[in-house]
């Protein structure tokens, strides 16, 4: 799972992905589609089907609806399923050689595959209230959701060699727990809460009702107009440590977030999204899995969506158009928006675009799902006493491997709930391959279906100044440019916003609630959402 304030390959195989929901154009055997004729009416190309792009989708759908735009929509993703680096929580791109049917849907598999056991969430696992876009889209699009409190029996912190705190509370209890209290003393977490708290008030304004419209058409002005610069240009170990916040708090509950949901320790990540790993609070999901929130984006869109369609180019063509080279030919579009990392496409574009959008390494991170009839980890796999009590939710520090001491051989494990009756899922976050005998020597031999992933899951995210450009070109936009400053799928849907407002002005003169200046009528609607509400 994945404990985030702002909501975390190798390919398919064709066909084994099924929509629920018809898409013009795609054929599931990925068979190239007859190019349609040629007509004047304005087209946008998104390059990405996941949060980014789906959303993006959305955005240009509500700007049709409300002032008859007449534009038409084409998605392009690569692999076989909608939903990108949600696939994996949380904000991940991954990927499996051995998906059938049954086992996989979109972002969740099915253990043994069996669809008549619960499902395992593989995409971002949770969203929380603040993250306004996915709130709203659960209840627009009649989803349902779920409290996610499946680590609610405990958690425990592991520096490799001892279990340095426990707390019984689960991630959402150890907060203000006595055991924290004792071990942290009071300063520390009521400082890092506060850190939290003025990150997260100043997030909310992008969703504003205010006068002028939450867009931005830079990144690092956007960080500085919410006074965060500070933020992205130190680590997370920094800036708390100029907070007062406690060397034991940080390197302990600090350093095990953003392990757990970035791989990166607390003393190379930049602050920003060191506060983003640190409030769960009211954490849920979607039943039968957050994908079907991307699903609904582009099927209430009626965009075409083209899968299993990589895209090759990007060239500039006559009037300031663009020429997208695809498995399915060239097709000429009014603007193009690039919904997925840049270097990660092999996408070829003019070298004056490329010049803006600098490498972006990422953490290359295994993911491994088993099922075991152990109710816990016995302790004497950790060489602890016996009458220890492993929480079900165990998280990593770096601290003890600084000192000399043993890394961990693992960022997280935890326990996912209960698929039948003695029977749990488990999943483990690490920089390298667990071995199925590593595994069985922990579980003490109790371990059944077992499901691998790898793949590179999140941005190296160190402090910075910089960013990629928004707009790479006239009527070309990257809404991965803000991936270096937060990395969520909340985020994305946020940044897919901006762009489509900045778009539709350059090339409509219109936004998605109208053009700037437009008075909005919603207003005074309770818990106004910018983008949702006009």
């Amino acid at each position: 799972m994945r404990v985030s304030l702002l909501a975390l390959a190798l390919p398919v195989a064709s066909g084994a992905f099924q929509l629920p929901f018809k898409v013009p154009f795609f054929n599931s055997s990925g068979q190239q589609q007859p190019l349609r004729p040629t007509n004047t009416k304005p087209r946008i190309a998104i390059i990405g089907a996941g949060a980014g792009g789906s959303s993006a989708a959305w955005w240009i759908s509500k700007a049709k609806e409300r002032f008859g735009i007449d534009v038409e929509i084409d998605v392009y993703d690569k692999e076989s399923y909608v939903g990108g680096r949600a696939q994996c929580a949380f904000l991940f791109s991954c990927s499996t050689a051995q998906a059938t049917k049954s086992a996989y849907k979109g972002t969740t598999v099915y253990p043994y595959g069996n669809t008549s056991l619960p499902p395992v969430e593989l995409g971002a696992s949770i969203f929380v209230k603040v993250n306004k876009n996915m709130w709203r889209a659960v209840d627009e699009f009649n989803l349902t959701r779920r409290d996610f409190r499946e680590n609610g029996g405990g958690l425990g912190i592991w520096d490799g060699e001892k279990l340095l705190f426990t707390s019984t509370g689960g991630w959402w209890g150890w907060w203000d727990s006595a055991k924290a209290l004792l071990r942290y003393g009071f300063q520390s977490p009521r400082r890092t809460q506060a850190f939290v708290d003025r990150m997260t008030n100043k997030f909310l304004t992008l969703y504003s009702a205010e006068s002028e419209t939450p867009t931005w058409d830079n990144i690092t002005h956007l960080s500085s107009s919410l006074s965060w610069s500070d933020l992205v240009s130190k680590t997370t170990s920094e800036y708390l440590k100029s907070e007062g916040v406690s060397d034991k708090f940080i390197a302990e509950l600090v350093e095990a977030s953003t392990r757990v949901n970035y791989g990166q320790n607390a003393d190379e990540i930049h602050a920003l999204e060191g506060a983003c790993s640190l409030a769960p609070t009211g954490a849920s999901a979607v039943e039968g899995g957050n994908f079907q929130i991307f699903e609904q984006f582009l099927n209430r869109s009626s965009a075409n969506l083209y899968l299993n369609t990589s895209v090759t180019s990007i060239n500039p063509a006559s009037k300031g158009q663009w020429v997208v080279e695809s498995a399915r030919g060239a097709e000429t579009y009014t603007a193009v928006i690039l919904a997925a990392p840049y270097h990660s496409t092999n996408i070829e574009v003019p070298a004056e675009i490329s010049a803006q959008v600098p490498p972006q390494p990422y953490v290359h991170l295994h993911v491994t799902l088993f099922t075991t009839t152990l109710s816990s980890i016995p302790p004497e796999s950790f060489s602890l006493p016996a009458s220890t009590t492993i929480p079900p939710m165990l998280l990593t520090t770096f601290e003890g491997a600084r000192n000399g001491g043993k890394e961990p051989e693992f960022n997280s494990m935890s326990y996912h709930g209960l698929i039948s009756e003695g029977e749990w899922v488990v999943k483990i976050f690490s920089k390298k391959r667990i071995s199925q005998k590593w595994l069985s020597k922990m579980f003490d031999g109790q371990v059944g279906w077992i499901y691998r992933k790898e793949w590179d899951a999140y941005p190296v995210l160190p402090p910075t100044s910089s960013f990629p450009n928004i707009k790479l070109a006239p009527g070309f936009y990257y809404v991965n440019s803000f991936e270096p400053f937060i990395s969520t799928m909340e985020t994305e849907t946020l940044a897919s916003r901006n762009i489509v407002d900045l778009l539709l002005n350059e090339k409509f003169n219109s936004g998605i609630c109208g053009p700037q200046g437009t008075p909005r009528n919603d207003t005074k609607k309770e818990d106004y959402v910018y983008g949702w509400d006009c």
